[in-house]
């Protein structure tokens, strides 16, 4: 499943910092532009496995799951 987010990518001194405005908390940052992106990918990542998780957690036993797909 692919899903696309858009990054912000500012420049602060040395560092590239980045950030996406679909998921709020995600932020990367790196000496370098692909540095920042790469951040910010694992940090979207991770927030969205903790909030899937999380979410699961209070699903009833007989609750049924299907999964849906934007493009």
């Amino acid at each position: 499943m692919a899903n696309e987010f858009t990054a912000i990518i500012e420049r602060d001194g040395e560092w590239y910092v980045a950030y996406c405005l679909e998921i709020p908390g995600a932020n990367g940052q790196g000496k370098t532009k692909d540095e920042a992106l790469r951040s910010l990918t694992e940090a979207i990542a991770l927030i969205l496995e903790d909030r899937r998780e999380d979410g699961l957690r209070g699903v009833p036993p007989g609750a049924l799951r299907e999964t849906v797909t934007i493009k």
